[in-house]
This record gives structure tokens, C-alpha cells and sequence, in this order.
């Protein structure tokens, strides 16, 4: 009897291991599966020398052979001789590399995060099918299977995804499947448009109409005028001041009466970067050595790994294109063919505005507008929640859009979605953003380029363009909605139909301007115009624009027999141009009056690092110190500035401290001025007071985290940019790297951000180009490609891009040769 109880309680604990290490655990993996020598992580390792240099996969629904040629940067240069096997091979081919990664935004932007992980995630579901990304990608996909070009190119990126789907089994999983213990399923064409909206929203899908409202209530229209004025008075647009108009306005419609939006205190969180942005530029043959144009692009985003982009390059019947796709969408989304090239920053124009509603009662199912009350649509979402019942949130829909949050609730992002207001959103209008990039893949010249951008929706883009007939160009270009001026600065009232969007700005009317007197055409996400642009698009671009455009244009402006080498320096300027501008005051200022402050004393630790201050040439090089010091300095000075007037703990308001453009006015030339005062204190300040303590600040935070002014406060150093796993799990990722850039500056490298993808294009006979992204073309962290890059982007390199013209072209960076086969 003892030896049968022995059994089954051995049994037992078999058992009970068996399920727990066979089992997640809350956010614990299933440790037997992930370290089973079997099936586990083991299996994703990668030898050096295992990629296949040549093989035949047998893949059904081909219609004929495609051939795919690697180089040594494991980029596929993909030959087929139809559109569906070519938009089929680009599906398998980035599937093999990044499956999980599109697969995981595709569910961000779904609302199906929960599902992976468990009720962790449900606010963040909650909160983007609130927002209705998977909306605005139905209607998408919806129009753009009307056309059966763009039908057929998402389609088949979608058979070709779903065939290396197919081939997976447990043991072949990609990394992540393994740790987080779900498989994929069949890729669909919506998760594509997911995708896109997701970038959308990463780029277009935040305002500051509630902060701008309490501003407007609290401090009235006068102040706003003067602190938050439409235009700065530093400024240089991306089409240049006095560009005739080809085209004659519509009228614009009238500004109803006021409206003085209800006050909210809600605090925003999880806020994106102000500073994140993107340059590109181009200058004309005059202004290059070789007498064709040269081109450059370097989007700022997130620096994840998996990279952000993929690179491919596509040839079939009238199409040879080289360049980067958002892995998980079809075509190449910046790039260049023989005959042109392109690329893209935001354009932060104001398509996203909430009104205020008025509804019938408690109940919600109506609201008023345009003198009568409306029905509210109402949608279900069922939402999955791993180890737990379904979840159901009922969203409310009205003629603007969404309602994000209808109740007072703890908000996925306090403070930009207003409680009870309607989202009106160009993200949810069906365009055709495939269809651009699917022609600008083919585009041959300037007209080709303009007929792509006609059919752009969202996110509205600064698309930039050069070809070998000579022609230069820039488009800010998207669907703008026909506003009048201020429009969407503030919140708008819901029940008067003058509010609404009254139309569209027609795109030939979008902003523009082809081959220009100076030579080039860049952006650097500034005003679009000037303000002898007819229409209004918004009255802010967001804090540093201005800097890098008018560095950029000051670079370009100089320039003369220009080499894709030159483009790519000037990607790398480290130059602070608000810092030279502004250390000179600060250092004067430091010396101002005591006022009852106590001054720098001689051989003070702030002495010390003023000396540094003026040996500073303004570069935010590596290994530069004072760099750290004015980062600190001057963002403690704008918080000393405008807290107790715009902070949320001063005034139990949200709202945004004034634009930078305006804070550099009163620090040069209104030292007197009462938003100098420190409201909440019994004396008055002045400036140079709050220039010292500041200044202290600074000093005194760098003391205690690296030890007195030496090299340890090297910009590099306190700055710490991180490259990290897009879980941000440990080990797999890069920390400190040792770079120069920052916001604000040309290369905008930052903490978090920086250009995910360097390309400069030379035109010409034969064109060439030069790229690089932070990272390599592999997701799998047990690859040599998973990050071979990054060490070429770190020192602000290029590679050169190989750019076939047949699939039996010699070049001796090439390292596979497979066939895909039916």
C-alpha cells in the first residue's frame, strides 16, 4: 500500500510540474516549453555561416518562379514577373524575417494586446479600438479593394505571409511566440491597413485642443494671441515665402461665433516626444558635382529593435525599386528606382479635433446638432482577455466619429481625450495609401510622383522628390480639411454644424513647389507655408523644427559641387542652433543684478562650469560636456518660467507651456516681463535670479551623478541612447551607445528617438545610393543580422545600397541565390 501511495503521489508531482512549467504563469512564460533543448529558444539560435547561399522553396499559389538574390547585408532583391508574385514573395520573404513584429503592432492596433498577455493590456485595448484604428482600417481596406490593382497587391502579401505561416511548427517559432506562448494565425489584408493606421496615430493621432481650451478659459484670448501666436517670428517653411500659387483658392468658410469650451483637469500621460521629427532634402544638379540632383531622407522615430524598417528590392514588368517597407504592408515606402527617388517626414498639420457634445439625457443615445437631437451609433467590442471571460466596451459613434471616452474613467491618455467628446479624425476616412506607394515604386518623373500623391490620405507627409530629368520637389501632402484660420486649436462645439469640416483642401492645392531659385527643397517637419498660404493647416509644428530647417537650409544654401558624402554630413550636423543663439544671454544673465540672489562665486562648481559654457563651440558632439550642462540649465529655466503658470501643480490645470519660439523672445529682449515672477512666492524674481538657480540645477545634478565637471559629463553619458527590444527585455537590446545628435538638432538622435533609417540618393545614368537603419533585417535576436547595422548608423555611416538591374548581375556582395517556386 506504501509503495502504491509513493507512485501516486510521484505521479502527482509529475504531473502538477508538468502543467506548471508547461503553463503561463501572469506574465511568466511556460519554462518547460521555452527551455526545452526541443522545441525552445535553443532552437532560434543562428549560426554565423547557416544562412542558405542556395535553395528552392516550393511555395503554392505562384503563379511563376521568382528568383531572390541576398547580399551581405541579408536584403533580398526579389525578381518576379507579375505583380501577385512579386507582392507574394515580399509577404513570405519579410514574413520569414519579421513575423512576430508585424503580427504584435498589427494586434497594438487592433485592441487585441490582452489576448497575448492578459488583462495587463485591457485599458490599452480598450483605448485604440476607442480611438477606432480598426475603423479607419476597414474603411480603408474597404475602398482599396475596390481597385483592383491595390486589391491585388495587398492580397497577395497576405497569401504570401500566410505560406511562410505555414511552414512554422512549434520548434521554428520565432523567439517571442515562445516567450509570450501564442502562435500566429492567418494574416489578413486588414492587418496591413492596421498597420498603417497605427503609424497614423504614432504620428497624426494626439492634440493639444484641451490644453489650448484651458488656457483660452483661463487666462483669455489677449494672452493666448501673445503667448501662442499662429505664426513665429523664427520661422523658415518648407515652401519658401512668395511661392506663386498655381492655382486659384476656394473661399474659406466663415468663423462662426465664439465658443468657450468647458474646463478639464485631466492630466496627460504616456505622451509622445515634442521633439520627434524627420528631415529630408534635396538639392538640383547646379549644386552637385555630378549635375543630376542628390537626395536624402532620415525619418526620427522610435529606435526599437526589430528595426522599424525592412529592406527590399522589388523587380517585375515595369517596376525596379529599392527601399524600405514597414514590415507587415506591401511596396517600399521611401526609396528610388533608375529614374527617381523619394522620401518622407511629418507633416503636423491639424487633423485630429474634438467637440464638445450636448446630450439628451443620462442614457447617451442622443445628442444635439444642427437644431435637432441625432441618434448615437453604438458598437460592441468583444475583447479577449487571456485566462479570463471575455470583455465587452461599448463605444459611441456620432457624425464627427468616436467618442473615446464617454464617462469619467481612468483614460489610457489622460488629457488628450476629453470626457463626452466626439473625435473627428482623418484616419478614419478611406484613402488609398498603398495605391501612392504602388506608383511611386513605378514613378519615371515629376508627373508620375504628383498623380501618386493625389490619392494620399493619412498620415500627411512632406513627401520630397528628385529624378535624373533634373527636377526637384516637395509636397506637403495629405487629405487637409478645409478650416478656417484656428480652427481645431481649441475644442469645438459639437452641436453647431458651422464647426464641422466643411470639406478638403483640393490636392493640387496642398502646398508645394518644383524646382525652386535656391536650388534645393527640404523639410524638417516646419510650417508648411508661410502666411501667404491661402488655407490654414495649424498654427504649430512643435518645438526644434525650426532649428533643424533652418540649419539644414543654411548647410544647403552654402553648398556647391555637392557628393552623396556631403547629404550624408549634413545628416549628421550635431549643431544646436537655439543654444548658440540663446548661451550667449544665459551666460550674461548669470551675471545680472543679485536682486537678494547670491551671485557665482569666483571658484564655485558653477564658475567652473560657466568657463566650460564659454569654450562651448554649440556642437552636441559625444564627448562634449557642456551639452549636459545646457540641457539641464534650460530646461529647468522654462520650468522656473512658466510652471507656476501653465503647470498642472500651480494651477490644477493641463495645459502646454507657450512655444519655444516665444519663450526665446522673452529671454532676449523682455527681461521684465511679469511671466518672469514666480507667482506663488512672496517676492518677485527676475530673470537673472531664475538664470542662477537654474544654472545650480544644473551643476548640482551633475555633481551628484557623475562627481565633479569632468569627462563623466560627457553628453554621451547623459544622454544614454538606448536601441531596446520593442518588450524591452533585458540582454536584447542596446544601451549608453556612444553618439552625438539630440533634439532639436539635424541628427536628432535622442534617448529614445533618432533616424530609424539613413538614404541618400545620387541620380544620374546609373543611380546610387547609401543607407543604413539602427539594427539589422533579421527579428530573431539569435541572428548575426539581427543588429549588423548599428554599429555602421552609430558612427554615422552609410552602406551602399546594391541596386540590381538583372536577376544574373554580378556583384561580389551578394551571398544567396533561392528560387520560389509553385
Amino acid at each position: 500500500m506504501l509503495n502504491w501511495t509513493k507512485a501516486l503521489l510521484a505521479l502527482a508531482t509529475t504531473l502538477v510540474l508538468t502543467w506548471v512549467l508547461n503553463t503561463k504563469h501572469g506574465d511568466l512564460p511556460p519554462f518547460g516549453k521555452l527551455l526545452s533543448p526541443f522545441r525552445g529558444f535553443w532552437q532560434n539560435g543562428e549560426a554565423t555561416d547557416a544562412f542558405a547561399a542556395a535553395q528552392t522553396l516550393q511555395l503554392p499559389g505562384l503563379q511563376q518562379p521568382v528568383q531572390v538574390r541576398y547580399d551581405d547585408k541579408r536584403v533580398p532583391h526579389v525578381f518576379a514577373q507579375n505583380d501577385h508574385d512579386l507582392y507574394y514573395a515580399q509577404g513570405y520573404l519579410t514574413a520569414q524575417d519579421r513575423l512576430w513584429q508585424m503580427d504584435f503592432i498589427a494586434h497594438v492596433a487592433g485592441g487585441r494586446l490582452a489576448e497575448i498577455v492578459g488583462p495587463a493590456r485591457l485599458e490599452t485595448d480598450r483605448f485604440f479600438r476607442r480611438m477606432g484604428l480598426a475603423y479607419g482600417a476597414r474603411k480603408s481596406l474597404d475602398s482599396a479593394m475596390t481597385d483592383p490593382v491595390t486589391r491585388t497587391v495587398v492580397t497577395s502579401y497576405a497569401d504570401g505571409v500566410n505560406a511562410y505561416i505555414k511552414t512554422l511548427s512549434p520548434r521554428t517559432l520565432p523567439f517571442e511566440y515562445k516567450l509570450l506562448d501564442y502562435a500566429p494565425e492567418p494574416w489578413e489584408p486588414l492587418k496591413s491597413y492596421l498597420i498603417l493606421k497605427y503609424m497614423a496615430f504614432d504620428l497624426s493621432g494626439r492634440s493639444d485642443d484641451l490644453r489650448m481650451s484651458n488656457a483660452l478659459a483661463r487666462y483669455g484670448p489677449a494672452v493666448v494671441k501673445d503667448l501662442f501666436p499662429d505664426y513665429p517670428v523664427q520661422e523658415d517653411p518648407i515652401v519658401p515665402v512668395g511661392t506663386p500659387l498655381d492655382f486659384t483658392p476656394l473661399p474659406v468658410p466663415p468663423t462662426p461665433p465664439s465658443f468657450a469650451a468647458a474646463l478639464s483637469g485631466l492630466v496627460p500621460q504616456h505622451e509622445p516626444d515634442p521633439e520627434l521629427g524627420s528631415n529630408n532634402f534635396a538639392v538640383s544638379g547646379a549644386k552637385s558635382a555630378s549635375g543630376f540632383p542628390l537626395l536624402a531622407n532620415d525619418p526620427h522615430l522610435q529606435l526599437n529593435l526589430p528595426s522599424i524598417w525592412y529592406q527590399v528590392q522589388l523587380v517585375a514588368p515595369g517596376v525596379n525599386v529599392y527601399g524600405v517597407s514597414i514590415p507587415g504592408t506591401p511596396t517600399a515606402i521611401i526609396g528610388f528606382n533608375e529614374r527617381v527617388a523619394w522620401g518622407v517626414t511629418n507633416v503636423a498639420a491639424d487633423v485630429l479635433d474634438w467637440y464638445q457634445l450636448k446630450f439628451k439625457d443620462t442614457t447617451r443615445r442622443e445628442y444635439w446638432h444642427a437644431g435637432r437631437w441625432k441618434p448615437v451609433r453604438r458598437v460592441v467590442e468583444r475583447i479577449k482577455v487571456r485566462g479570463q471571460p471575455d470583455r465587452l466596451d461599448t463605444v459611441l459613434y456620432t457624425h464627427h466619429g468616436p467618442i473615446v471616452y464617454d464617462k469619467p474613467e481612468k483614460t489610457f491618455l489622460p488629457g488628450q481625450s476629453p470626457i463626452a467628446h466626439a473625435m473627428r479624425w482623418t484616419a478614419h476616412d478611406a484613402a488609398n495609401e498603398v495605391g501612392t506607394f504602388y506608383r511611386l515604386n513605378r514613378a519615371r518623373n515629376y508627373q508620375d510622383y504628383t498623380a501618386a500623391l493625389a490619392i494620399y490620405g493619412a498620415p500627411a507627409q512632406n513627401f520630397i522628390f528628385a529624378s535624373a530629368d533634373k527636377d526637384i520637389a516637395i509636397w506637403p501632402n495629405g487629405r487637409f480639411p478645409l478650416k478656417w484660420r484656428d480652427q481645431g486649436k481649441f475644442i469645438l462645439d459639437g452641436t453647431d454644424p458651422a464647426y464641422d469640416w466643411q470639406g478638403w483642401i483640393p490636392a493640387a492645392q496642398n502646398p508645394h513647389v518644383k524646382n525652386p531659385p535656391r536650388q534645393f527643397v527640404s523639410s524638417a517637419n516646419q510650417f508648411s507655408a508661410g502666411p501667404d498660404y491661402p488655407y490654414y493647416l495649424n498654427w504649430n509644428y512643435g518645438d526644434g523644427t525650426y532649428d533643424r530647417s533652418h540649419r539644414i537650409n543654411e548647410r544647403l544654401a552654402r553648398l556647391t559641387q555637392a557628393t552623396p558624402d556631403s547629404l550624408r554630413l549634413l545628416q549628421n550636423d550635431n549643431l544646436n542652433l537655439t543654444a548658440q543663439l540663446l548661451v550667449p544671454r544665459l551666460l550674461e544673465l548669470a551675471a545680472g543684478p543679485a536682486n537678494g540672489d547670491t551671485l557665482v562665486a569666483a571658484k564655485s562648481p558653477e564658475a567652473r562650469v560657466l568657463a566650460e559654457m564659454r569654450r562651448w563651440n554649440y556642437q552636441y558632439n559625444a564627448d562634449a560636456l557642456a551639452p549636459s550642462v545646457y540641457d539641464l540649465w534650460f530646461n529647468n529655466l522654462l520650468k522656473r518660467l512658466w510652471g507656476d503658470d501653465f503647470g498642472l501643480k500651480a494651477t490644477g490645470l493641463e495645459m502646454r507651456y507657450p512655444a519655444r519660439d516665444r519663450t526665446k523672445q522673452l529671454l532676449l529682449h523682455q527681461e521684465n516681463s511679469p511671466w518672469v515672477d514666480d507667482r506663488r512666492t512672496p517676492q518677485r524674481e527676475t530673470l537673472p535670479q531664475l538664470v542662477r538657480r537654474s544654472l545650480r540645477f544644473a551643476t548640482d545634478s551633475l555633481t551628484r551623478k557623475y562627481g565633479p565637471l569632468g569627462p563623466k559629463w560627457a553628453w554621451k553619458n547623459q544622454k544614454s541612447t538606448d536601441v531596446l527590444h520593442m518588450l524591452q527585455l533585458p540582454g536584447f537590446g542596446h544601451l549608453d551607445l556612444d553618439c552625438g545628435g539630440g533634439a532639436g538638432i539635424v541628427n536628432a538622435t535622442s534617448e529614445r528617438n533618432g533616424p530609424s533609417w539613413r538614404m541618400v540618393v545620387a541620380l544620374g545614368p546609373r543611380v546610387r545610393a547609401y543607407g543604413v537603419f539602427p539594427g539589422g533585417q533579421s527579428g530573431n535576436p539569435g541572428s548575426v543580422a539581427y543588429d549588423d547595422m548599428l554599429e555602421t548608423w552609430r558612427v554615422g555611416q552609410l552602406n551602399e545600397l546594391i541596386f540590381l538591374r538583372s536577376a544574373t548581375e554580378a556583384n561580389p556582395r551578394l551571398r544567396g541565390n533561392w528560387t520560389l517556386a509553385k
